[in-house]
């Protein structure tokens, strides 16, 4: 995801992204996230050149990201539950049909709604919603130039 990239290069917050990756546990179904992160020092723990990652051997990912354009319910339902088992941290379902972004943090077994990332210091879901619907009006030049522009004022 671009304004993720975007803001942690900006904050020099050190990530590794995976996209399509699928996870295995035992004792819970696998499963395969539009994109995953692994931040910080946890950067080095994530596994390079392979497509599926053993979470009884390799931690879970920081942050999964699903992007729900007609499968809404089941990621904040059956998926939802899975990364719970997994101890994601955060996990965040991009409703695409509404431009919006329900963000979650996991913990202890559960999750609860959050406005700013657990994972991402400083960083508000409410930027990343708008981010969003910028791109339904404007091309990606265009909406990178504003994100980039609205980071770097806030770092004022």
């Amino acid at each position: 995801m671009f304004a993720v990239n975007l803001f942690c290069t900006l904050k020099n917050i050190s990530i590794r992204g995976l996209t399509n990756c699928s996870y295995r546990k035992t004792g819970v179904r696998e499963c395969q996230p539009d994109v995953s992160y692994y931040i910080g020092e946890r950067v080095k723990l994530a596994i390079t050149g392979s497509s599926v990652i053993n979470l009884n051997n390799y931690p879970a990912p920081d942050l999964v990201i699903e992007i729900a354009n007609t499968s809404l319910a089941d990621d904040l339902g059956k998926k939802r539950l899975m990364y719970e088992s997994m101890d994601v941290a955060d996990y965040w379902i991009i409703d695409v049909q509404n431009t919006q972004i329900v963000a979650l943090a996991i913990s202890d077994g559960g999750s609860k709604r959050i406005y700013q990332s657990q994972v991402l210091p400083e960083l508000e879901i409410a930027l990343l919603e708008e981010t969003l619907q910028r791109s339904r009006q404007m091309d990606n030049t265009q909406v990178g130039a504003w994100l980039l522009a609205h980071l770097q004022n806030e770092s004022k």
